[in-house]
């Protein structure tokens, strides 16, 4: 017995001493880490809980979520164009929801729900063994309703590799919150009420009534099932695009609810055994009057109520606090423009791809599918995952269900993402803008083709070439130098060796044989003339006339403006042509009249604005409109009377960019400004011909169908029947010439006009603000012809 007692400290090795302190050791630092590991995992939750990494909503904001109301968007004759909101999607009471509804919801989503207080254990523990620890994605995720509403109501945002553990504990937390201010019931409802669907459809309400044709209460078993099966994934699921699959997702439901009592062995099998049927009516938050308005109005009230918040220390929220926006579109003449463009935009589509028919540039030019491709977000989610190129070939090239819209309508067909490019890239897009000119308020405004699927807006977000649509401006400041519109100028090409022996072409059929009167020059759009007029006019008068008329892209100095290759956005230019009717006073383009909170309180109300001083003379102006007035009745819009029979009192002037790439009209009448624009959102695709890319046909058809629907309607007579105010003796005198001449014996004997003439431009290079004394000084020398040296 003494053998097996405890031998004497002094009788261990030194071995079994150095293992038992290294055993203390490892025990110390292991319960440093795993203290630090809780202290860490205590500060993450505290850090977040306390709104370090995102602001967090307080317990009355959340409680609002039950009260919040939609912002509404008003015509300028209070109609209803749209709303912003949250919750306000449709919504039913829980009274409305059937209870098969709601049992399917709950055996699908989150069994325990009237168990849990927003957290459920079980599903968190089944998540971290399974999904995390062994990788079985298949086990489900561990969200409960609550912290799935949570993410509906409250978007995650990006907090880089922390962004899931915040997101995470960010809806924990908030769901145990707001299972404190609601019932279960109220869970529920608010769930179903702001939950995604598919075909962007928010809330079951509209999902209900998009699939099937019924209303939330009238549901049946087999559908409510599709649509709780959405909730998986709306895309992978949508029973429109996936028919089987979301027969087979519908059928897993029913598994759910007979598992955990809520249908019978029987009920489920006679479920599980009927077919699919759908009664789709589609809607869309894309569709709707004025969709290209009301983004680009949504932009404006985000950046007006942070800076509101800001100066009044509020708490304006745009999808909640019951806003009211009274705008300046009328909704009639909204309609007018989009059936407008509708009608024309399906027929010249038709033509333009006839015209090419196999040899079209989008199918041709591999570099335009595969640049469009590359700004796809599938292209950009594969290159994240790390797939090398040929790899990424092989999937935009694989072929899969999709829907393509055009003209004929939206269809589902086997297509590749890079079939789906190519599609689109042949379509052509359009933009028509409406305004007042004397006020600025814009009455209609069609920023594209469809909004769902072209959500550029070219109205304000494109700026492009705007071809002879800028030769107005070029004229304007000539004539304010004192050029003459009597002034005959030889429509002969020049070749302008001091400029890379540049030779600008005249388009249809001008005789440069002849000389042509500066205003039928105009109304001719005769390029050639057009640069001898900016050489009367001098290149940095015409860049400051331009910036004074409200122009704010950069116009670089050099002779081309003259034909328009400035990249200018409609909306200024619309707001240049204002100054033409304004009694040469630019008017500010605008579309909010009034903004009152949800009690009808006046927070702020938007004035029209207009330049304080003209920045052209009055008798230039009257010109200009006579001018212009010309090119309805014997220049390049002729069509407008001929095949339109448009009688009403208009001026004009078409633009046509290089190689057909872009088509413009801007119609100016007494109280209506009407600027159109057509063409591919891809710079490299034209018109193959002129005749079918020249503004007169591809822009001018869309003001031409509008204005014959105001014209029939007596409700516009204000702008269908006014007319321009006759312009000064002065001015008429002025215009009374002959508009072209012959060219002399001897010029006609010894000149050939085939041969451009060799010379040298002349510009000035001195900036306008280095003269003395400065252009618009000199304004009221109109009849004063300039002396060359």
């Amino acid at each position: 017995m003494e053998y097996l007692q405890e031998l004497p400290l002094s009788n261990v090795s030194p071995r079994m001493k150095k293992t038992k302190s290294n055993r203390r050791k490892i025990f110390k630092w292991l319960v440093i880490v795993i203290v630090a590991g809780v202290l860490g995992l205590f500060g993450f939750i505290l850090s977040v809980t306390q709104g370090l990494w995102e602001p967090l909503p307080t317990d009355e904001q959340l409680t609002n979520i039950r009260q919040s109301e939609a912002t509404e968007i008003l015509d300028r004759n209070g109609e209803l164009l749209g709303k912003y909101f949250i919750f306000d999607r449709q919504p039913v009471t829980y009274e409305e929801l059937p209870k098969h509804l709601i049992d399917a919801l709950i055996a699908t989503e989150d069994a325990r729900f009237f168990d849990h207080n927003g957290i459920d254990q079980r599903s968190l523990v089944r998540v971290v063994v399974k999904t995390i620890l062994m990788g079985d994605e298949s086990s489900g995720g561990g969200s409960t309703l609550s912290q799935q509403l949570i993410k509906n109501l409250f978007p995650r945002k990006d907090h880089g590799i922390f962004s899931m553990p915040v997101s995470k504990t960010k809806e924990s937390y908030l769901a145990t919150r707001i299972e404190k201010l609601y019932s279960k019931e109220e869970i529920i409802t608010l769930y179903l009420n702001t939950v995604p669907f598919g075909d962007n459809t928010f809330g079951v309400e509209s999902a209900a009534e998009k699939f099937f044709g019924v209303k939330t209460s009238e549901l049946s078993l087999e559908e409510s099932a599709v649509i709780v099966g959405m909730l998986k994934a709306s895309y992978l699921y949508n029973p429109r695009l996936f028919p089987e699959r979301s027969k087979t997702r519908r059928n897993t439901v029913f598994d759910q609810m007979l598992r955990y009592g809520f249908l019978t062995v029987e009920e489920e099998t006679i479920a599980s055994a009927k077919p699919l049927t759908l009664d789709y009516k589609p809607y869309s938050h894309n569709d709707g009057t004025a969709p290209y308005l009301r983004a680009q109005l949504l932009k404006e009230l985000k950046k007006w109520i942070e800076d509101y918040n800001t100066a009044n220390d509020t708490d304006l929220d745009l999808f909640t606090s019951g806003l009211q926006i009274e705008t300046t579109i009328d909704t009639e003449m909204q309609q007018m423009a989009e059936k407008a463009m509708s009608q024309h935009m399906a027929d010249l589509q038709k033509a333009f791809e006839a015209s090419y028919a196999n040899r079209a540039p989008w199918l041709i030019d591999k570099s335009i599918a595969s640049d469009a491709i590359q700004k796809t977000g599938l292209y950009q989610k594969l290159v994240t995952a790390g797939l090398n190129q040929k790899q990424i070939e092989d999937s935009i090239n694989t072929k899969r269900k999709i829907e393509l819209w055009d003209w004929s309508g939206n269809k589902v067909i086997n297509a590749s993402a890079m079939d789906s490019v190519q599609h689109y890239a042949k379509l052509l897009n359009a933009g028509m803008i409406s305004l007042e000119p004397n006020s600025g308020a814009i009455r209609a405004w069609v920023g594209g083709i469809n909004y769902k699927y072209f959500q550029y807006d070219h109205i304000s977000q494109a700026k492009r070439q705007v071809g002879s649509t800028f030769k107005p401006i070029v004229y304007t400041a000539a004539l304010e130098n004192g050029l003459s519109p009597c002034e005959f100028i030889s429509a002969q090409a020049v070749t302008y060796e001091n400029y890379d022996n540049w030779t600008p072409k005249n388009s249809g059929n001008i005789d440069e044989e002849k000389s042509y009167a500066v205003k039928t020059a105009l109304a001719q759009s005769i390029n050639t003339i057009a640069i001898k007029v900016l050489e009367e006019a001098e290149l940095y008068n015409i860049i400051e006339l331009a910036e004074a008329m409200g122009i704010d892209s950069e116009i670089p100095p050099v002779p081309s403006i003259a034909l328009g290759t400035p990249q200018i956005s409609m909306l200024e230019m619309a707001q240049a042509y204002t100054a033409f009717v304004n009694y040469g006073k630019p008017s500010l383009p605008y579309f909010i009249k009034t903004i009152r909170d949800k009690n009808g309180q006046v927070l702020q109300t938007f004035s029209p604005q207009s330049a304080e001083e003209p920045v052209m003379s009055e008798p230039v102006r009257q010109m200009m409109i006579e001018m212009m007035k010309g090119v309805v009745t014997d220049g390049t819009a002729t069509r407008l009377k001929w095949k339109y029979g448009l009688q009403n009192d208009i001026v004009g002037k078409t633009g046509t960019t290089q190689d057909n790439k872009d088509g413009w009209f801007v119609a100016l009448t007494p109280r209506l400004i009407t600027l159109s624009w057509v063409g591919a959102d891809d710079h490299r695709i034209g018109f193959k011909s002129t005749s079918m890319g020249q503004g007169a046909n591809s822009a001018l058809p869309l003001f031409a169908l509008y204005q014959q629907q105001m014209n029939a309607s007596s409700q516009f007579d204000r702008y269908t029947t006014a007319e321009f105010p006759p312009p000064a003796l002065k001015v008429l005198n002025a215009l009374n010439c002959n508009t072209e001449k012959e060219a002399g014996f001897f010029k006609r004997i010894f000149s050939d006009p085939a041969k451009p003439k060799i010379s040298a431009l002349k510009l000035d290079t001195v900036k306008v603000e280095e003269k003395k004394p400065g252009f618009f000084k000199r304004i009221g020398n109109i009849f004063k012809r300039k002396k060359k040296n």
